[in-house]
Parts: C-alpha cells; structure tokens; sequence
C-alpha cells in the first residue's frame, strides 16, 4: 500500500496540486466519487453493471481515501484493524449472525 500511496503523492505533486487536496476537499471528492461508482448501479442490477466502470469508480474512491488517510498521516492498516474490533463489540457473532440490522437493534 506503501507503493500506491507514493505514486498517488507523486502524482498529485508533478501537477502542484496538494494546494487543493486539503482534508475538507479529499472528504468531498471522496463522497463525489463513491456517488459516481453508486451511479454505475443504477436502475440496473449487480450483474447488469459496467465491471470496467466499477474498476475506475472504485479506483478513484480508493485514491481520495488514501490521500485523505495520508494528509493526516494515518496508518491504514492500523485504522482499519482498529474499527473492525469496534465492529466485533458492536455486532457480536451470536445476535448479527445473518441479520442487517445495525447495532441498535439487535
């Protein structure tokens, strides 16, 4: 992941365009981009998706993530790890087994 997040760093900086990637901004590109992947679905079932669109949507959601994560110096799989051990106190095995509800009303 290390790699990924150098090439996008690198990416952003050959262009000077950190001056625009503030954390405010990554946040609202991100919600933009996964409104256009959501669009990809749209009126259509999972299977009747563009996979090729998915793979960009995705791609570019997975991007701002990143340059979000790393504008305040976040270790991804530090953070990521840390909110599935929420999750596991929240959603215990025994009452969300196979059940959408959110935590609340188990």
């Amino acid at each position: 992941m290390d790699q990924v997040i150098q090439k996008l760093r690198q990416f952003r900086d050959d262009r000077d365009w950190q001056q625009f990637h503030n954390p405010k901004d990554l946040a609202a590109a991100l919600s933009i981009e996964a409104s256009e992947l959501l669009e990809v679905f749209l009126w259509k079932t999972p299977e009747e998706a563009d996979v090729d669109r998915v793979k960009e949507e995705l791609a570019d959601v997975l991007a701002y993530a990143l340059l979000l994560s790393d504008s305040y110096g976040f270790d991804i799989q530090e953070i990521i790890l840390d909110k599935i051990r929420k999750n596991e106190q929240k959603y215990p095995v025994g009452k969300a087994k196979g059940s959408a509800k959110k935590y609340t009303e188990l």
